[in-house]
């Protein structure tokens, strides 16, 4: 017998005990080894404890049951599927009991089995197999109605059962619709309350056509609002409908137009909870079908506007003074306290707060009105700011902060844009609303209650992002508002540390201005709270306090405000946090940086207080938890234009961030790394020599290849150090030096690295004497592709040449006397006939660079040398000596340009490489140079528009692109004119694919860049663009290839390019986008070519995170193309690309399924619950989902995925 198996059954005996302390003690250890992973039970143990917990749950001790009941939990997972059997068995036996105790217990139980059960979707069959056992024995428990609380506790657990594992449940839905149905007609208030909810939840879960039965049966059964009924009959009804909204809303789209006129009827019935019911239908209808409610949308406004401020037991005397209201409050809160008992009877909050949340939805569900939205529900919404019921209060305000986000503008919106756009329309009514908000608010923020406050601030927060700028001229109600809370030490820490966070966003958001008057009222509270003793109140003041330093004393302008009143006090609050050892690690970290901030912004100003300050500061630095925070602070300070003297630490801190230089966390060496770099930079020459050597000794390592982000900082700092003392590089030059030639040799070289290693190369020859002889770094670079053998070996990567290059011409820029010679030597090497191919690509290459640095000199020899290579027979040779050619006619244009016109004139075969040139010239040259030959290019480019090579018109369309640039106000309104199609719009109507691909390359190109210029058009661009995405039968034709006929498809490239400009339509442009109509072209590409289908998959899942609501309303047709991707086969005897693309397909459909069952209604679909079951009883299918979904709980990468 194991251990473990003798530990239980001895726990087992204890059970047996008449001393219920011994009972409860033995269940409590074995609910301990029961929730250990590693616990295994033979079967005889399994049969023992499941026998054992059964006969405690009828223990006479509540407190043991209660226990007992509790490890069933636990135990479900670690038995065989026919124990767990036996344990639903008894506990359905129980529920049936006549003992109430008895009864509940078992409830309890089944609830805690069911919450254990493995859910459907992970593929194991015990969850179907005990509903099924449960199901039955729960609906005719319902249906004979002998005791209602077993008729409610069995609601209960159907309704659990029903939103966990609705799908294996299938085969009961009709019986579970027709045993609930009569519920909702019970005589009982809390049965018809749990049949409401167990509908909801088997709406969401049961098939079509029992939806379409429970829909018509409510429809039905809904009188007519003159009919007599009895209200609780509708009221019921109703709040079924808002359950089955809530639940399954996206399947009543297709009923709504006779839903909500009745429902609207109701609304004006005299019946508060009839009229919250009917809102809060309306909410989840809003939520579910935003475009079927398209109709409604006025009359369910006006509802809003009418409900929201149905108070009728209260009387706001709206015309009265503001005092005069204060003190009729006063009054009505002395008189609420002596006859309480008829608020109580008062319903109207509920309706209030209902019309407020169904406001809410239908801002958030309809962006296009929000012009209406802001005439009429802004200032219903202000107006009622002054709700007096807390709840309703909290939901006013969180509508009114639903309006503001959806007014946000969106990424890359042009403020300053010609013709004033919809957004900016909104922003300008917002701002008209910000002097009411304010005043309405004004009481508010001084307001007993902390909830309303807290509205209040989040409210404002909010404003401030929408409108940067729009609260200054209103501070001083707003800064009384958060002093007002600073000081109140009444309640929880909560409401301070909102005022906190609140003003740290303000200081963000507002002119520094704004705050200087206030600056003596505010800074007090702001300290009292940087020396609170509850550390987040602390840890926030200190944030405040480091923002308020940084806002109102900014190092790159000069001070408005003298700081001499204030900086004694700051810095005395702060140092006494940075001193206390034992404080919260946030409070530390945050004490560091704001004591960074006040030293370097003012430094100057502290006095005697810098000295131990700046001590304070080494000494964190020796601390291994602090070391981080104190590293950026130090940083802060050096980098302070204020030339502070940190003399008295630099000897000592200079050895610990060499020795933070070997440690393995990268945050604390790329801190460290930015921070000497800060000091060599501000102290220089004071630096102590044998210190500076202790640190760039640690360099050599960290310019390496695995981390290119250290390296770069690496680089900046060396450069640094050679400028400041170029003596102490000595020892290190060699040993760097070959570092950074491996580094050069990378081809994944990121260009910052590049600039930091030419700034480096620049510094070593730039002192006096150089640290390093100008031809001695020549040589270095240039040997590894000097000494490369003829017959090549594996030779360096193309990117190579190009960083060689870069950095021959970077030395050769530092040394303009050495130039000359340089490129001289670089033209006899080009020309020789021995060199060997690599040395000529890097001779053109430093060419391109050095000739526009080396003068007129070698040029004359240069244009033959050139114009020979571009005969070359190496390819690599041609395109560096054609890039070569451009970059240095950019430097020389009088000599060089009318040249390379004349030769692209004259030479029809080396066209292509010479209109290559051009367009580096083009790019290179400085556009006031080019304008005298804009002429003479612009005749020779639109010549050359009707090539016959593509790639040649690709280059030229290229090269006419950048001479726009040049002068845009003259040639723009020619090249329009050119454009003989006239605008975009009818480009995208002509007849040649070509032109269509081409415009709707260019459309999407906009779209990515510039989103604000076609926000406006998109009504009349995107049919256009809908009807590119249609398969048309008359480009598709049929090609004889020997025996077999295969069909081409000629329009499916003007197809992938409109599909790629719908999925960039969704980055930059979602609002404007009606996403049913946009579905429906989804939907067809789903069933379309490869490449369009692995577009749409892409596009489906990106879809299913930004707006879950409409894909959810058709998730059962996107499902079918998706199933029948992932079940295809390739034909036998296919090629290895036929597979292999396959496999790809199904990966990516995957995806998007895995995406689609984010989104928490669709598991419940009975269609995509087929599904599931299909992909887990597919071995291969599930295997593929199995990874997808562990690759998506890293973060997930749809929107990052490419498009070619």
């Amino acid at each position: 017998m194991s251990t473990a198996a003798f530990h239980i059954s001895s726990l087992l005996e204890k059970m047996t005990s008449s001393d219920k302390d011994f009972r409860f003690m033995a269940t409590s250890d074995l609910m301990s080894e029961l929730q250990k992973d590693s616990i295994q039970l033979d079967e005889d143990s399994e049969r023992k404890v499941v026998k054992m917990l059964l006969r405690l749950l009828e223990d006479k001790n509540g407190e043991v049951q209660n226990l007992a009941v509790k490890c069933l939990g636990p135990l479900v997972g670690k038995v065989k599927e026919y124990q767990v059997e036996t344990i639903v068995d008894a506990l359905c036996a129980n529920m049936r009991s006549d003992k109430e105790q008895l009864r509940d217990i078992a409830g309890i139980g089944l609830k805690t089995v069911l919450s254990e059960l493995p859910p459907a979707a992970t593929g194991s069959g015990l969850a179907s197999s005990v509903c099924r056992k449960i199901t039955g024995q729960l609906t005719s428990a319902i249906t004979q109605q002998e005791d209602v609380a077993v008729q409610l506790e069995a609601l209960d657990i159907l309704s659990d059962m029903l939103s966990r594992l609705g799908a294996p449940l299938g085969a009961f839905h009709a019986s579970l619709l027709h045993c609930l149905l009569p519920q909702l007609s019970s005589p009982r208030l809390a049965v018809r309350k749990r049949a409401v909810g167990a509908l909801g939840h088997l709406a969401a879960a049961c098939s079509t056509d029992l939806f379409v039965e429970l829909a018509d049966h409510l429809l039905d059964r809904l009188p007519g609002p003159h009919a007599p009924a009895s209200p609780a009959a509708v009221r019921t009804l109703i709040q079924c409908l808002g359950s089955v909204g809530r639940q399954a809303g996206h399947r009543l789209g297709n009923h709504l137009d006779r839903l909500v006129p009745l429902v609207e009827e109701f609304c004006n019935m005299d019946d508060d909870e009839l009229r919250e019911s009917c809102l809060q239908a309306f909410e989840a209808f809003l939520r579910k079908c935003p475009k079927e409610m398209g109709p409604h949308v006025p009359n369910i406004t006006s509802l809003c506007l009418q409900y929201m401020k149905h108070d009728p037991n209260y009387n706001y005397d709206s015309d009265g003074d503001e005092e005069e209201m204060e003190t009729e409050d006063s009054e009505f809160s002395e008189q609420e306290s002596e006859d309480e008992y008829s608020d109580d009877d008062d319903m109207s909050w509920k309706v209030r707060r209902a019309a407020a949340k169904c406001m809410a939805a239908l801002i958030g569900s309809r962006p296009d009105l929000l012009p209406d939205f802001h005439r009429t529900l802004a200032p219903a919404l202000i107006h009622r700011f002054r709700e007096r019921e807390e709840n309703v209060k909290a939901d006013v305000f969180g509508t009114y902060i639903v309006l503001l986000r959806q007014t946000r503008p969106p990424k890359g919106w042009l403020e300053a844009m010609e013709e004033p756009t919809q957004t900016g329309s909104n922003l300008h009514m917002l701002r008209g609303q910000v002097p009411l908000v304010v005043k309405a608010l004004q009481r508010q923020l001084k307001d007993r209650s902390v909830r309303a406050r807290q509205g209040c601030f989040s409210l404002l927060a909010e404003l401030a992002g929408v409108l940067p700028g729009s609260l200054a001229e209103h501070m001083p109600v707003l800064i009384s508002g958060v002093v007002f809370s600073l000081a109140d030490r009444s309640n929880s820490s909560t409401i301070r540390m909102d005022a906190l966070a609140f003003l740290q966003g303000l200081l963000g958001t507002e002119p520094a201005e704004a705050f200087h008057p206030h600056l003596p009222t505010l800074l007090p509270p702001v300290l009292a709270c940087v020396a609170d003793p509850f550390y987040k109140i602390a840890a926030e003041a200190l944030l405040v306090l480091q923002e308020l330093v940084r806002v109102l004393w900014p190092l790159d302008r000069p001070r408005m405000l003298d700081p001499e009143p204030y900086v004694g006090e700051m810095s005395s609050a702060t140092l006494a946090r940075l001193r206390t050892t034992d404080l919260d690690q946030e409070v530390k970290e945050r004490a560091i940086s704001c004591m960074g901030h006040l030293v370097g912004h003012l430094g100057d100003r502290l006095g005697d207080d810098l000295e131990p300050t700046l001590l304070l500061l080494l000494d964190r630095l020796r601390n291994e938890i602090t070391r981080l925070p104190a590293v950026k602070a130090l940083t802060l300070v050096a980098r302070s234009p204020l030339q502070l003297d940190l003399q008295p630490i630099l000897a000592e801190a200079l050895p610990i961030l060499a020795s933070f230089l070997r440690k393995n966390q990268r945050a604390l060496r790329l801190a460290t790394l930015a921070a000497l770099d800060a000091l060599a930079q501000s102290q220089g020459l004071s630096l102590p020599p044998p210190a500076i050597r202790a640190v760039l000794a640690e360099l050599p390592a960290l310019v390496s290849e695995s981390d290119m982000h250290v390296a770069q900082l690496a680089v900046d700092f060396l450069a640094t150090v050679t400028q400041a003392q170029p003596a102490s590089l000595a020892e290190v030059s060699g040993p760097v030096l070959s570092e950074l030639l491996q580094l050069l040799h990378s081809p994944l070289l990121p260009a910052s690295v590049l600039a930091a290693a030419e700034g480096f190369l620049q510094a070593l020859v730039g002192t006096r004497p150089p640290c390093v002889d100008y031809t001695k770094l020549i040589d270095l670079l240039t040997a590894p592709v000097y000494n490369q053998d003829e017959d090549g070996g594996p030779g360096l990567h193309k990117q190579v040449f190009h960083s060689l290059a870069r950095c021959v011409a970077a030395l050769a820029a530092a040394c303009p006397q050495e130039a000359a010679g340089t490129a001289n030597r670089l033209v006899c090497d080009a020309r020789s006939p021995n060199s060997s191919t690599g040395v000529k690509v890097l001779a053109f290459l430093s060419l391109a660079e050095v000739g526009q640095v080396a003068g007129p000199g070698p040029q004359r020899e240069l244009k033959t040398v050139l114009l020979e290579a571009l005969g070359s027979p190496s390819e690599d040779v041609r395109a560096a000596a054609s890039y070569a050619l451009g970059r240095v006619g950019a430097g020389n244009l009088p000599d060089f340009l009318p040249f390379l016109l004349g030769q692209i004139e004259a030479e029809p075969r080396r066209q292509y490489l010479l209109l290559h040139s051009l367009r580096e010239a083009l790019g290179a040259a400085q556009p006031d140079s080019l304008k005298p030959y804009a002429e003479d290019i612009w005749a020779l480019l639109f010549q050359r528009c009707e090539g016959a090579e593509e790639g040649t018109r690709g280059v030229v369309a290229e090269c006419i692109g950048k001479l726009v640039l040049v002068n845009p106000p003259f040639l723009l309104p020619r090249f329009r004119k050119q454009l003989a199609a006239g605008e975009f719009m009818e480009s995208l109507q002509d007849p040649d694919l070509n032109v269509r691909r081409a415009t709707l390359a260019f459309f999407n190109s906009a779209v990515h860049n510039k989103p604000s210029l076609i926000r406006d058009l998109l009504d009349d661009i995107l049919p256009l663009l809908y009807q590119e995405t249609k398969v048309r039968r008359d480009l598709i034709r049929e090609v004889e290839m020997g025996p077999f006929k295969h069909a081409v498809d000629d329009g499916l490239d003007v197809r992938k390019a409109a599909f790629e400009c719908m999925y960039s339509l969704l980055e930059s442009c979602l609002g404007q986008l009606d996403i049913c109509e946009f579905l429906n072209h989804v939907e067809d590409g789903l069933k379309d070519h490869y490449d369009i289908r692995m577009l749409t998959f892409i596009m489906l899942a990106r879809l299913a995170t930004l707006c879950p609501a409409p894909v959810l309303q058709r998730v059962d047709r996107l499902i079918e193309p998706l199933r029948a991707t992932c079940t295809a086969k390739v034909k036998a005897g296919s090629v290895k690309q036929e597979f292999e693309k396959q496999d790809e397909l199904k990966r990516s459909a995957m995806r998007a399924v895995a995406a689609l069952l984010t989104i928490p209604e669709v598991g419940k679909s009975p269609i995509m619950a087929d599904f599931s079951s299909q992909i887990r009883s597919n071995p291969e299918l599930a295997a593929l989902f199995e990874s997808i979904q562990k690759d998506s709980t890293s973060p997930p990468s749809t929107d990052s995925m490419e498009l070619s």
